[in-house]
């Protein structure tokens, strides 16, 4: 006599870790040099002024300043004024 498995495979995958991507600075936020404004996969975000893109499509400030977010083309932009 067989039994049927309750979930075998289902059971043996794990979940994986989430990688942490979003904002990580608000608008109108002083920010100094260096810091990560926006992490993300592909450039939902583009650099504006003062910003720059990292190899991963990261985000982060060159100058201090203020954070402004603003569309430019209909494209979303990052700037550090």
């Amino acid at each position: 006599m067989s039994k049927k498995k309750q979930g075998g495979k289902v059971r043996q995958h794990h979940q994986r870790a989430g990688k942490r991507l979003g904002l990580k600075i608000s608008g109108n936020q002083k920010v100094s040099t260096g810091a990560i404004l926006v992490r993300q996969r592909g450039t939902k975000f583009h650099a504006g002024c003062n910003v720059k893109v990292g190899r991963d499509h990261t985000l982060y400030a060159v100058g201090t300043g203020k954070v402004q977010f603003k569309t430019r083309n209909g494209k979303a932009v990052v700037d550090v004024v």
